[in-house]
């Protein structure tokens, strides 16, 4: 019995100094990456424009078929020879400035990065005035105590501390 399990421990051993062998090796066989200059400027061209699709995801990031169209359609104007601005210039006059992840601060783009500005100054203001008025106090103010009035108010205060 002893024989075996040294065997078998032996066995063990060398089965798990290959497995270690063939982890640390792979590494080393493994191919060189390397990246395509076109692909790159085509992401980076695909992460300024909006998905029609997806609405809130940039066409480089999305899965939908028609972002995959618009990689390509980036690709082929890469490969013609046309440069980011009429590539991007393309896609708006197709689809709007809704396209641009990033519209342009004039015309209708305005609203866009205004709106949220006006409306926190309206909730702002809308929620001072409420605070204001609700803690004004909310009883008149009392009138001014006659000279009688303020004789015994002063005598009961005196037989109060005596």
């Amino acid at each position: 019995m002893n024989g075996f399990v040294s065997r078998s421990l032996r066995s063990s051993a060398l089965v798990r100094v290959l497995l270690l062998l063939i982890f640390v090796a792979l590494p080393v066989m493994a191919a060189e990456v390397t990246e395509d200059p076109l692909e790159r400027q085509m992401l980076h061209i695909a992460k300024e424009l909006r998905c029609a699709v997806c609405q809130n995801e940039s066409v480089a990031d999305s899965k939908a078929g028609l972002a995959h169209d618009m990689r390509q359609i980036i690709r082929e104007q890469i490969k013609a020879g046309k440069s980011r601005d009429e590539i991007v210039a393309y896609f708006v006059a197709r689809y709007g400035n809704y396209v641009l992840m990033k519209p342009p601060a004039h015309g209708a783009g305005e609203v866009v990065w205004i709106a949220p500005l006006v409306l926190f100054v309206v909730v702002g203001l809308s929620g001072f005035i409420f605070l204001h008025r609700r803690l004004r106090p909310t009883m008149p103010p009392s009138p001014p105590l006659s000279k009688e009035d303020t004789a015994r108010v002063r005598a009961a205060r005196k037989q109060q501390h005596t």
